[in-house]
């Protein structure tokens, strides 16, 4: 791993400053560049507001709940405003819970676990992984999946003609992604969630890559519960958010066993222990919650909301259509798409190159140019395969494709954008996708632990080239 240094004074063009806008990584080309973040749908970089809000308040850090010192009593008081900060962001209702989780994943396997016993489940096939496997880990719930629709009207009546067919009727749920990790593109959820509500099923809404880019309201979008995730909203520290209805929560036994969770245990004559368990969020948050992971939420979505999501949105759109124009104008390039071009989306855009493993495409932006990419199936294997019209047995992993430079494999490339993305950072992607399908990479590429890097001496690699 190279070291890194930072910049000295070096300015950008972005509306919202993030962490690491001014660091200098190597080339293997000779000389740095500026590194150009283009990964945010994996992960997204901290806004300088959230990293400063938590650095004032790390000396100030204590136990959550039950202290009586005064750091104590200041981060309950911080952790609990927190809640409130999020709940405000998503719009929340005044019945709703807001519990923090770990992630997105975190959540969706937290919302699986309070399920009803015998509740169907209904998800497409396009979801990510987070969103597509925690409802096979319950034996008593029933999950249908379904194909990838091409419209969103198709979505809708897919979904409508799924539910009005099931059969025991009974509890039932609806996951669905707000913007799909793969393609961006806007998923018709308040269509959607009047489907399920007409045919008495609740829905769940995978806000992940929707909450970075898009105000989220669950009233307004009237959806039952929203998960999403930290690091994706420019909050990095650990913590994700499972928000919406309370019933099903509060029936259900906690997620985990243990302090804070529990309101009273008490010794049965038996031997045993009889526990009562809180009704609140906190039923769900045993142990040591992470007071500076919520707080960083709580701190993006008020530096969001001050920015105003109709500013962001705008610009990028022109980002996105900057993008997609540059990437039209290169013929061996392929945009992957469900919707069609013209498609909503958010600035997740993914892609394939002819000749080219997208491994190989992805260490020469990187090695050649100091952008960073996502490559592989992104934790959506049935979406990319649906994409590329493979086959279920085809090769291809999420992250680590086997292929070498220029053989083909089931894999694309993605590149990602927001709030913090300067524009010089678009423009050299679309340079360097031009500049690498036309003259190739510079470099000499071979495979180490399933991924494409730099080998140790230059030369005329091409599309296809390996040392």
């Amino acid at each position: 791993m190279p070291v890194v240094t930072a910049a000295a004074d070096r300015s950008v063009c972005a509306p919202l400053p993030v962490l690491g806008r001014d660091v200098l990584v190597p080339l293997v080309t000779g000389g740095e560049a500026v590194y150009a973040a283009l990964d945010y749908a994996a992960s997204a970089p901290a806004l300088q507001r959230v990293w400063d809000d938590v650095a004032a308040y790390a000396p100030y850090y204590g136990s959550v709940h039950r202290g009586a010192g005064y750091l104590s009593q200041l981060s309950t008081d911080l952790f609990e405003n927190a809640r409130k900060a999020v709940a405000d962001f998503l719009g929340c209702r005044a019945e709703d819970q807001v519990v923090f989780t770990r992630s997105t994943t975190d959540s969706l396997n937290l919302l699986a676990a309070t399920l009803p016993q015998g509740t169907r489940v209904f998800v497409f096939e396009t979801e990510h992984h987070a969103s597509l496997l925690p409802w096979e880990r319950r034996a008593d719930l029933a999950v249908t999946y379904l194909n990838a629709p091409r419209t969103p009207r198709q979505a809708v009546d897919t979904m409508e003609k799924a539910l009005a067919t099931r059969e025991p009727y009974g509890p039932a749920l609806v996951c669905v992604t707000g913007a799909s990790n793969v393609t961006g593109e806007l998923w018709p959820v308040r269509e959607l969630a009047a489907a399920a509500h007409a045919h008495g099923a609740r829905i769940v809404l995978d806000a992940a890559q929707l909450a970075p880019h898009h105000p989220v309201d669950i009233a307004e979008l009237d959806v039952d519960w929203v998960a999403f995730s930290g690091h994706k909203l420019y909050a990095p520290f650990g913590a994700g958010v499972l928000a919406g209805r309370a019933d099903w929560l509060q029936e259900a036994e906690p997620y985990l066993a243990g302090g804070g969770a529990s309101r009273k245990v008490a010794r049965r004559a038996d031997g045993g222990v009889d526990v009562e368990w809180h009704t609140t969020a906190a039923r769900h948050e045993a142990g040591s919650p992470n007071v500076i992971g919520a707080y960083a939420i709580a701190s993006a979505c008020r530096a969001l909301t001050e920015a105003g999501f109709d500013g962001l949105v705008a610009r990028e759109q022109e980002l996105i259509a900057r993008v997609q124009a540059g990437l039209a104008d290169v013929p061996e390039v392929r945009i992957l798409s469900l919707f069609g071009d013209d498609a909503p989306r958010v600035g997740v855009i993914s892609f394939i190159v002819e000749g080219w493993n997208s491994s190989h495409f992805a260490a020469a932006l990187s090695a050649e140019y100091g952008i960073g990419v996502r490559d592989g199936l992104f934790c959506a294997h049935p979406l990319v395969r649906t994409l590329l019209g493979s086959e279920p047995g085809d090769p291809g992993e999420c992250g680590a494709p086997e292929a070498a430079p220029g053989e083909r494999s089931l894999n694309a490339i993605r590149v990602s954008f927001g709030a913090g993305t300067p524009d010089e950072h678009v423009d050299r992607f679309v340079r360097a996708v031009r500049e690498l399908v036309a003259e190739g990479a510079r470099w000499n590429y071979r495979v180490e632990d399933g991924r494409c890097v730099p080998a140790g001496s230059a030369g005329a690699a091409g599309s296809a080239g390996a040392a």
